[in-house]
Formats: C-alpha cells, structure tokens, sequence
C-alpha cells in the first residue's frame, strides 16, 4: 500500500477519526511544512480548527546534525540532558544555539501566521499531525513541548511510521493513529507516489483556508 499524496493521506485518516467530527474543544494542529496538507484535509474533513506548531532542532555546535533538545511554538523548550552532559556542552554555547533556533522559529511563526497569536491550548484535545514519523525526535519535542499547554487529551495521527516508532510515540499520547506501519519502513516518501517538497506558499494558502 502507498498513499497518492499528502492530500490523501489526510482524507484517510480523517475516515479514522471521526469520533471527533465538529467537537469545539478540538484542535488540529500541523508540523510543517509537510504535515499541512494532510492536517488540513483532516480539519476540513471533520470541521475542526487547524492551527500549525513549529518545532526547531537544537544541533550540538560543530555537529548541528546531532539534537541536544528542541524549540516548539509557544516558547516550550525542551533538552536532552543526557547528551548535554556527556558532551559537557557549556551554557554559553546551549543559549547561542536556542538564540539563533528561536529568530528563525518566531521568522517561519510570523510567515505562516501572519499576527495570529498562538492558540490556547488548556483544557483541549489536540490532533498532532505530521506527514510521516522517522526517528520520532520531532515528534516527541512536540508532545512534550504541548504537554507544559495542560490539553485534556493528546492524539497523534501520521499516514505512516515504523513498527517500533509508532510503539515509542503511542506510550506517549493518548492515541495514536497510524494506518500503515511497514517493517521495512527505511523512509517516510518511499510511501506516497507523490512526495514534492510542500512550498512556503502552499502552507500558507492552506492555512488561510
């Protein structure tokens, strides 16, 4: 099984959640870019409000590749002690690196949102939606960062992840939803006929609709 697109990918998992069709206390919220269009049919599908929640990788300095913590919407930052402290990375460096995370997160909040603030989260069900989970670190930076919001309830709804991935992130949540799990998942395109870099402008167009 491959999914067409994105687009279709959402459509399928809005099928999967339609317990939650118009509930006023819900909330999708995307991980851009690629995250957008699927959160998007999921809203549009179910009528429920779709806001996005940037997260930032905090890269060890010299090694960026390599996460130390993250940087979500909102101002929740979230570190991976164990690496800071086996790595002895000094304060100084830690600050320079959520400095610099934090002007292109506020650059993407205002591009995608113009002056619309964050939404208030308390007391919510949120619906986290992204395009497909790899290593799950993302993913998991945006469960902890949206745990400090106090929501009543936290689902994740991806189109496709690895078997261990989708154990990992469900022990986390109160739900997962994740149709497609393939053992020999190596990575999340090799799932959708179409997997074309989702534009700055696309992300924007679907959220002002």
């Amino acid at each position: 099984m491959k999914y067409l697109d994105r687009a279709q990918a959402g459509v399928c998992l809005a099928e999967l959640l339609k317990e939650y069709n118009n509930r006023k206390d819900t909330i999708v919220l995307a991980l851009p870019r690629g995250g957008v269009p699927v959160a998007y049919e999921i809203a549009m599908k179910l009528g429920l409000a779709l806001d996005i929640l940037i997260v930032r990788k905090l890269g060890i300095p010299g090694h960026e590749e390599l996460a130390m913590g993250a940087l979500a919407s909102g101002g929740a930052v979230v570190f991976n002690d164990e690496i800071i402290s086996y790595l002895q990375i000094p304060k100084s460096s830690i600050d320079s690196v959520i400095q610099s995370e934090q002007a292109e997160l506020t650059r993407r909040e205002h591009l995608y949102r113009g002056n619309k603030p964050f939404p208030s989260l308390g007391g919510k069900t949120i619906i986290l939606v992204d395009d497909g989970i790899a290593t799950g670190s993302t993913m998991k930076a945006a469960i902890i960062a949206l745990q400090q919001k106090q929501p009543k309830e936290m689902i994740v709804a991806v189109p496709v992840a690895a078997p261990s991935t989708c154990d990992e992130i469900a022990g986390l949540v109160k739900m997962l939803i994740c149709p497609l799990r393939p053992v020999d998942f190596q990575a999340v395109g090799l799932w959708y006929d179409n997997f074309s870099q989702t534009s700055d402008e696309e992300v924007i167009a679907l959220l002002g609709g």
